[in-house]
């Protein structure tokens, strides 16, 4: 089974059908033959994906606190509307050593020559070929000649990029543009004709011509012909282990995607199967994952982290003018592919002291028709023009002033054109920092990331654009949102990146889950980096490698590009955990707080993971995750545990219990139950719930109320920073496990991996064994 269809899953499900394996690919989004791409003002407000709004279209643009990102939704997914670029990740930046900015370093489990032969491979399906700039009919395209004439001034590397674009009807023709294409011997799933590229800037929208080698047209009508099921408005909301192995995959199918009415509703069903590859994106794939997260326990902490947007910076080029004669210099951005060239920039890991981190700029194009758009928006010069038609026409009624043709003072109200055919978008990418934190607020995917920590690279970027401007004698302009503090990318990577180990990384170098057999990662969310060029390629490259892993993995053995890491596969615990009780602002303590009459209601219901139970008894501290809710009107309602901890009969901090609140409690306190859960209320500040169940040894009366009695204080902190120490005390309270909320708590105990039976016994004996010593077992004068 293959969640989504972009380069990740594309590639996989080629690769598993050619073998004889059974493949069913999963892809939210509807088939998009040549032609069918929105072009229209009514087509463009229907190309957007909100199955909620009734939208099922190409486009799905997602807005977080400090950045936006688009992706497509498709058969094909982001090389349905990507630029065509097929660059390879350069050798030197496939880094494990070199320091972040913000701390820390950016691990790449994989380096260049294990993704070689894999990169040749996609590139010979996809068609890569560069823009045949020497052919006639291509050699004028002005922008890449200005690109290449502003690098050659300053210094830097020209190239023209591979790109996934026929130019020619045949391999061994000549480029030309609008022919008939040959297409390869497994046809193409749209069973639609295509036509070479006609050089029109539409690339980004969808091409019309089928001049795009998207994966539709290669991968996936491979994968087709040897046998894959494509089902497409299929969109996945939840994984989890099947009842004897594999993977039960929750869907719904969007059927208004398919008759077009947006009345239409979904309907739900499931799929189980043996082996799993989610490549749904870096965002679908990660949110999937925290979705599944309870149902998966056995998922490190790297889940939801080193999330990057690539460095994407977007800058424009205005009125470029001739040296030589001061006149406009037409850029002519709508004439070829939307990107031919790239001029790279150093890095540090190239031998290059003091260059900082690298990246590439690449010129930009747009369709045709944005021109009309841009000319026609053009504000005062727009209006004073057709005010000047109007006072002609007018006057010629009148029969005053000179008579002039029509056509002229048509000319004249269209105006030459020089603001769009003069300017050009300037696309930048770059090893930015991967920092970013991917989390669920409120059940929606949020972004915890700035540009701080990337603002050395990002500064560069934006630095050698303005050199650029300056050659070619353009004004310059950023991104209007640039000065709002966004930014915008269309490559977001991360979330569920590879690592060497399970601490590390969720998945392994070659794609799979550490401690779930059979489940692969398989798309940008993967990377725990950035790529600092165009990633498609690379994305593609490292699945084309999962899946020879994974063949021969099948087959019994064979020879492998690398030696695979090992490790040992964890068995994990996770129970659900209700409590319900009372919460008083202001109070210091829950002593206070007992005797106040303000009394608020507050809960909360927990599942606690131990990823690994050995681990989890053996460790002093017997830590666990937490994840799930609180619930307070004081704080906003029903606010979600954004970083939760648990630890069972771990060592109090002295004799009295005094660690969480300064309150002294009778009797000899020597382990507790300690929760710390980070949430932020509906102002979006930070607050930890810090509370304590005291275990009181050598007390047997006073076991109930012990395991079953939260005392808690809400401190104004966040966990995740250095600790105050004198944290702002908001209130406190108390909460309690009451006997139905215990029952079914006794229900939810489950495990993930080897000998959970054997695990579960082991937690049982650990727990009964720790009630024993504390309230049974009569003292020996020794600590327990």
């Amino acid at each position: 089974m293959i969640v989504g269809s972009g380069f990740g899953g594309s590639v996989a499900a080629h690769r598993l059908a050619e073998a004889g394996l059974s493949v069913v690919v999963l892809e939210r989004g509807r088939a998009y033959p040549p032609g069918s791409f929105a072009r229209t003002p009514a087509e463009m407000n229907r190309a957007f994906w909100d199955p909620g709004a009734g939208l099922y279209g190409l486009f799905d643009v997602w807005s977080f606190r400090g950045c936006d990102a688009v992706v497509a939704s498709g058969l094909g997914g982001g090389s349905l509307i990507f630029a065509n670029v097929l660059m390879r990740k350069d050798e030197h930046w496939f880094t494990e050593e070199q320091p972040l900015p913000g701390g820390g370093r950016e691990p790449w489990p994989v380096g260049r020559a294990d993704l070689e032969p894999h990169y040749d491979t996609v590139e010979r399906m996809l068609g890569a070929t560069p823009y045949p700039l020497h052919r006639p009919g291509y050699a004028d395209t002005p922008k890449t000649r200005a690109l290449r004439e502003a690098a050659t001034a300053l210094g830097l590397e020209f190239r023209l990029p591979p790109l996934a674009v026929s130019f020619a009807p045949a391999p061994d023709a000549v480029p030309r543009p609008g022919l008939p294409l040959t297409g390869p011997d497994h046809g193409n799933l749209h069973g639609a004709a295509r036509r070479t590229c006609r050089l029109c800037g539409e690339c980004n929208i969808g091409c019309n011509e089928g001049a795009k080698n998207s994966l539709d047209f290669t991968y996936l009508s491979a994968a087709r012909e040897q046998g894959a099921d494509l089902r497409t408005g299929h969109d996945v909301q939840t994984v989890r282990p099947g009842p004897r192995g594999g993977y039960q995959v929750g869907y719904v199918r969007h059927h208004g995607l398919e008759t077009g009415e947006p009345g239409c509703r979904p309907t739900a069903g499931t799929i189980t199967c043996d082996r799993l590859i989610l490549a749904a994106g870096t965002l679908g794939t990660t949110r999937l994952l925290l979705r599944s997260r309870n149902r998966l326990p056995g998922l490190g902490p790297a889940l939801g982290t080193r999330f990057s947007g690539n460095g994407d910076t977007l800058s424009f080029l205005i009125r470029a003018k001739d040296a030589r004669t001061g006149a406009g210099r037409p850029l002519n951005p709508s004439q070829g592919p939307v990107i031919t060239g790239a001029i790279r920039l150093p890095d540090d890991l190239d031998g290059i002291p003091g260059a900082g981190r690298g990246g590439y700029i690449e010129d930009g194009g747009y369709p045709q028709f944005v021109q009309w758009l841009a000319e026609g928006a053009r504000g005062p010069h727009q209006l004073s023009r057709a005010a000047r038609f109007l006072a002609r026409g007018l006057a010629r009624q009148a029969g005053l002033g000179r008579r002039r043709h029509l056509s002229e003072d048509l000319s004249d109200l269209l105006g030459d054109g020089l603001l769009t055919s003069t300017s050009l978008p300037l696309l930048g990418m770059g090893r930015d920092t991967p920092d970013g934190e991917l989390r669920l607020r409120d059940g929606r995917l949020d972004i915890n990331w700035t540009a701080r920590n990337s603002a050395d690279v990002l500064g560069r970027i934006r630095a050698t654009m303005r050199r650029i401007a300056d050659a070619l004698d353009a004004g310059y302009a950023d991104n209007p949102l640039w000065h709002l503090g966004r930014t915008v990318t269309v490559h977001p990577l991360g979330g569920a990146p590879m690592g060497r180990r399970p601490e590390t990384g969720v998945c392994d170098p070659y794609g799979e889950v550490y401690g779930h057999r059979g489940l692969y990662i398989a798309d940008g969310s993967a990377l725990p980096g950035p790529v600092g060029t165009n990633p498609s390629l690379t994305i593609a490259a490292l699945a084309d490698r999962m899946c020879t892993r994974l063949l021969e993995g099948r087959a019994g053995g064979g020879a492998t590009t690398a030696p695979r890491p090992a490790y040992t596969r964890r068995t994990s615990l996770v129970f659900t955990e209700t409590m319900r009780g009372y919460y008083v602002p202001g109070a210091a303590d829950p002593t206070t707080a007992e005797h106040s009459g303000q009394r608020e209601p507050f809960a909360f219901r927990l599942t606690i993971t131990a990823d690994d139970v050995d681990a989890f008894l053996d460790e002093p501290d017997h830590e666990a995750r937490a994840d799930g809710w609180v619930e307070s009107p004081a704080c906003g309602g029903r606010r979600p545990v954004l970083h939760g901890r648990f630890n069972l009969f771990a060592p109090a901090a002295d004799s009295s219990g005094q660690e969480a609140y300064g309150t002294a409690r009778d009797g000899d306190v020597r382990r507790v139950l300690r929760y710390r859960l980070h949430f932020t209320d509906a102002e979006e500040r930070s607050c930890t719930l810090a509370g304590l169940k005291q275990i009181t040894h050598g007390v047997p009366l006073r076991l109930w109320p012990d395991t079953t009695v939260l005392a808690f204080r809400l401190l104004a902190a966040d966990p995740t920073e250095a600790p105050a120490a004198d944290p702002v005390v908001l209130g406190a309270g108390r909460l309690s496990l009451r006997l139905g909320d215990l029952a079914r708590q006794l229900t939810t105990f489950r495990t993930t991996g080897p000998g959970g039976a054997a695990a579960l016994a082991r937690f049982g004996e650990f727990f009964l064994g720790q009630l024993w010593q504390s309230y049974v077992r009569l003292p020996t004068g020794g600590r327990s």
